[in-house]
């Protein structure tokens, strides 16, 4: 409810804005609405029965498990409208529907906001607003708009919050033959949409910029934010009451108000009969969640109205992933186990924090229509180094370090 009372304070304030900036243009200038959508139809099919194979750790389910087959993994619908009230003022609203960790497709709002065009090159936005992390930020959830079924999950799984409330900057500028989009940004989330998970991020300072040279785009970004989530919080509560040595491993590894940093780096070169496109990405937190180094590159062929294309890409963690936790020497027995059981929690929320993955994939992209595109895509996953990687729901008798076979159909549409 708390999410939802905030979804409509947030669209309330926009549309008094927007109607004020309605009184500031002349009176031959004529509000214009254009209303837009797109949306997924999946079902992918996972060979493995003691996980499920996800598209991103906000989801409730996957293929696998839950069921062999899921139409659940990459399935959306979205609705966008915008409007255009003069050369200057205009606003965007973006509703998209998916299944999420309560595992319903209750719609959320994904961008909502009101943009000023100061000067021909800047341009200032206020409310929700996408955060500029990958090359494909602005239409990670357009299946139609990238070539995959799916972004590489090692990277965009990395970062599944992709808007922030606050305001931005874009300016926008020439270096000769290139064209440059600099964007600087200031916000905060509530993440309440990822319940169970209760937190926030505060202080979400950010700068990117898009460079275009003919076939080339080279994007660069940089996050840093303050994070808060109750992932733990009982066994923290029990570390705690060890005293100092447990209120010291908690200070280190709870999520309360911690820092986190996310740096990218991505390129795209697409002369029109080929393409060829990666991302490095790194992720700094000082808590459980660690440190994280991840990547992709892709390479595709465009024959007529087919794709095929292939990727490689991997996840891993560039920091320790067991932790030392309680010295169990000189406490008595029944502590000894309660201690031991704590350190045993914290190991496993450790590995369970930092997936370490691979993933080959091999697809093939149809264009059926100028609007619709038809996806075939086969994934080799293997997680690595007893991490489950980013598969979720796993089960005791989950083994890491072996190839997990991910066949997935998709249906992408805009309209």
């Amino acid at each position: 409810m708390q999410r939802h009372r905030l979804n409509l304070r947030l669209l309330m304030t926009l549309l008094v804005l927007g109607v004020g900036a309605t009184g500031l243009v002349r009176a031959d200038d004529k509000p214009t609405w254009a209303l837009s959508g797109y949306g997924t139809i999946g079902l992918t099919h996972a060979n493995d029965r003691d996980a499920d194979y996800t598209s991103s750790a906000l989801r409730h389910s996957g293929a696998g498990r839950t069921s062999p087959w899921s139409a659940d993994v990459d399935s959306r619908l979205g609705a966008q409208l915008d409007a255009t009230f003069d050369k200057r003022w205009s606003a965007v609203l973006q509703v998209v529907s998916e299944q999420n960790l309560e595992n319903n497709y209750r719609p959320r709002v994904e961008w909502a906001n009101l943009k000023f065009q100061a000067t021909p090159e800047l341009a200032l936005r206020v409310g929700r607003i996408a955060l500029p992390v990958f090359l494909c930020a602005d239409y990670r959830q357009v299946g139609y708009a990238y070539p995959w079924v799916r972004p590489p999950v090692e990277s965009y799984g990395s970062m599944p919050i992709s808007s922030s409330e606050g305001i931005d900057a874009t300016l926008r500028w020439n270096t000769g033959p290139v064209h440059n989009a600099s964007q600087f940004l200031f916000g905060r989330d509530s993440l309440a949409r990822v319940a169970p998970v209760k937190g926030k991020a505060r202080h979400i300072v950010g700068i990117s910029n898009t460079s275009d040279w003919g076939a080339l785009t080279v994007h660069a970004t940089l996050i840093g934010a303050e994070l808060t989530l109750d992932i733990g919080a009982p066994l923290f509560a029990g570390f705690d009451a060890f005293g100092t040595q447990g209120k010291a491993i908690s200070a280190d590894y709870a999520i309360d108000h911690k820092s986190v940093s996310v740096a990218n780096i991505g390129a795209s070169y697409d002369p029109g009969a080929w393409f060829l496109m990666g991302e490095l990405s790194r992720t700094n937190t000082s808590s459980l969640l660690g440190r994280s180094r991840s990547g992709y590159v892709t390479a595709g062929l465009r024959r007529d109205a087919f794709t095929p294309y292939v990727t490689y890409s991997q996840v891993r963690s560039a920091g320790p992933v067991k932790a030392d936790g309680l010295a169990l020497g000189g406490l008595p027995p029944g502590y000894q186990q309660q201690a031991a059981a704590l350190n045993a929690g914290l190991n496993a929320i450790l590995i369970a924090s930092m997936p370490q993955q691979s993933t080959i994939s091999a697809g093939l992209r149809w264009d059926a229509h100028e609007n619709i595109a038809l996806k075939l895509q086969y994934d080799r996953v293997t997680p690595r180094h007893g991490s489950a990687g980013t598969l979720i729901r796993t089960t005791p008798a989950f083994v890491s370090d072996h190839a997990i076979g991910v066949t997935s159909l998709t249906l992408d549409v805009v309209f």
